[in-house]
């Protein structure tokens, strides 16, 4: 596989080196991209530059995961108008150790072959550095001159700037050199990639390389992923997609992709898998046939779900997206655990009931209409239930004295009541 063209057939080359191309087609490498562990895991806006170690080590070459525990005590100045808040070594530690569990799921660590994947954290050769001996084995082969000539850099300390630019982040281009510089001589690192707002830091490590260490490296950038109505990428309502399923769902992780416009998961389904040009091609035909049938959305969230989370992740976010459309059955719920169960009935009104009701047994029409008000009166519950319209886990209703108890509780303190076709409502029991 030629790293190259595969990344340039899906659009993910924003700027390269001349000679990278011919370099990685002439030997095998290391290439590293750097991770900022001040969180403790990665989102979808991460996912671009994972990809491209995914492609880096399909291709033969050994990628490097390199977690920022020293810069991410730094801050990068690169696309910021503000200094960040710096972190101590043990959040970034324990940041780093989520991040590795993740980055498992797209990397090879394992496996004896000779380029497994490297996960390595910049803390460890950089906490050894005094200030003199940074300054005169880095600083000095630097020119301030070549630093200040970084966009990242002009815009912090131009005219419009209102705060400037300290010290710390200024030198932080050095830092991510010395970095480049390291991996160069104790890993056979001879790229490093990242997003486009990274090309400057990077050419600073390739500049580094030249002047001290008399060597060749090469750079190369993907562009920064935007949503064809030009928002950003990665960010919903709720904020950040997460790719821990504590901080987002598998079910939400799936809805986001499943919701793209056809424009964006035309584009994203390149990016965000590696599924090969010629299958992509033929996804693309077909959702173009019926485009409301959402062909290409539902195998791109098929894909990425997968990937991220496993495949019964993605079986029970199938299954829990159905229950909206009335394909849900009473077992589906009850399968289905509370926090996907909450993300799929977000923003449905709820109703609190005190558990002593539900002990003692209590009938339809007075958990609806008494003990809460989904129902203004027993008379509009009855017409309803007449109707054949109301249904109470899913199941339907056709006595409204039936009376509940606890074995009909969904995790233990939820009652999930529906009315006709669309409207939901929650009784949570307290």
């Amino acid at each position: 596989m030629n790293f190259v063209d595969e990344l340039k057939w899906r659009g993910m080359i924003h700027d390269i080196m001349p000679g990278t191309e011919e370099f990685l087609n002439k030997e095998k490498i290391s290439g590293y991209i750097g991770f900022d562990p001040t969180a403790d895991s990665l989102h979808i806006g991460h996912m671009v530059q994972v990809m491209l170690l995914v492609h880096f080590q399909r291709a033969g070459h050994t990628p490097i995961a390199l977690i920022g525990g020293a810069t991410g005590m730094i801050g990068d100045p690169s696309g910021k108008s503000e200094e960040r808040n710096l972190l101590d070594e043990p959040l970034l530690r324990k940041n780093q150790e989520a991040i590795r569990k993740q980055l498992s799921k797209f990397l090879d660590f394992q496996s004896d072959r000779s380029n497994r994947a490297v996960m390595v954290n910049n803390y460890d050769w950089m906490k050894e550095y005094s200030f003199l001996g940074f300054i005169r084995d880095i600083g000095k082969h630097i020119t301030v001159n070549y630093m200040m000539s970084k966009d990242s850099v002009k815009k912090r300390i131009g005219s419009d700037s209102k705060e400037g630019m300290s010290f710390t982040e200024f030198s932080y281009q050095l830092v991510q050199g010395t970095d480049f510089l390291h991996l160069y001589n104790n890993y056979n690192c001879k790229l490093q990639m990242g997003g486009s707002d990274q090309w400057g830091n990077i050419v600073t490590g390739t500049e580094l390389i030249r002047r001290k260490a008399g060597g060749e490296a090469f750079a190369l950038t993907c562009p920064l992923i935007t949503k064809s109505d030009g928002t950003k990428f990665g960010k919903t309502e709720s904020g950040n997609v997460w790719l821990d399923p504590e901080k987002t769902t598998p079910y939400q992780f799936y809805q986001f992709w499943l919701n793209v416009s056809d424009e964006d998961a035309a584009k994203y389904i390149k990016i965000f898998t590696v599924l090969g040009q010629k299958e992509i091609e033929e996804i693309i035909i077909e959702h173009n046939k019926a485009p409301h049938e959402r062909f290409l959305q539902k195998r791109l969230a098929e894909e990425v779900t997968v990937m991220v989370h496993s495949r019964s992740d993605y079986e029970g976010a199938v299954e829990a997206s159905q229950i909206l459309f009335g394909k849900g059955t009473n077992e589906s719920l009850k399968k289905m655990n509370e926090s996907t169960f909450l993300s799929v009935f977000e923003g449905v009104p709820v109703y609190d009931v005190k558990m002593n009701v539900i002990q003692n047994g209590v009938t339809v029409a007075d958990l609806c209409a008494e003990h809460s008000k989904v129902f203004a009166s027993k008379g509009e519950l009855r017409r309803l239930v007449q109707g054949g319209g109301l249904s109470l886990n899913k199941a339907k209703i056709d006595n409204p004295e039936m009376v509940v108890g606890m074995d009909f509780l969904l995790n233990n303190k939820y009652l999930l009541i529906q009315k006709g076709k669309k409207n939901y409502f929650l009784i949570r029991i307290s």
